[in-house]
């Protein structure tokens, strides 16, 4: 190459192609694809590294009274809604916010399910109690299970589960039979 180019030629190119190969090393190196820095064990703190981690405070509510504290709720809720559909005449003033499907269980199971919709069209949040009825084929209520829904929001859907442990074991079909928006 020094004599097809000449001497001076080939060493004033060597400068540009090293500083051409640094620059790409450089970029290649810079773009890691991470967004954060590198945690090598070299790096120098000016801060003392802690010896021990700190313990994660614990919470002095456990699962299980977490678990108890919505079981409260729940039956609180399914309580109102008990008492506000006793003084309700014929289906209430929601049955049409409300539909049910029943959902599959298998024969062994100790109980029978529906998914119980509520559908709050009004521009606050409402309290529902809602009645449904587990009914076998020749149309006999096996049992009734009544859902409280607290502050059901404007505009939105929310739901639950209705479970029965009389109608386990029986092909039944969830119906509404009362919903009362209070």
């Amino acid at each position: 190459m020094r004599r097809a180019l000449g001497g001076r030629a080939a060493r004033s190119l060597t400068p540009a192609v090293l500083a051409a190969v640094i620059v790409a090393g450089t970029a290649a190196c810079g773009s890691s694809g991470t967004s954060s820095p590198g945690t090598a064990r070299s790096t120098r703190t000016v801060s003392a590294e802690p010896t021990v981690s700190p313990k994660a405070t614990q919470s002095q509510r456990t699962h299980e009274d977490f678990a108890a504290s919505v079981s409260a709720e729940a039956e609180r809720n399914r309580q109102k809604a008990v008492a506000t559909l006793k003084g309700v005449k014929g289906k209430g003033n929601a049955i049409g916010d409300v539909s049910v499907s029943g959902l599959a269980v298998e024969p062994a199971e100790q109980f029978r399910s529906a998914l119980v919709r509520v559908t709050n069209p009004t521009d606050k949040a409402a309290f529902y109690a809602v009645r449904v009825d587990f009914v076998d084929s020749s149309g006999k209520a096996l049992d009734s299970v009544v859902l409280g829904f607290a502050d059901a929001p404007p505009g939105r859907t929310v739901s639950q589960h209705a479970n029965s442990r009389k109608a386990a074991g029986v092909k039944t079909f969830p119906r509404i039979v009362q919903a009362e928006r209070g």
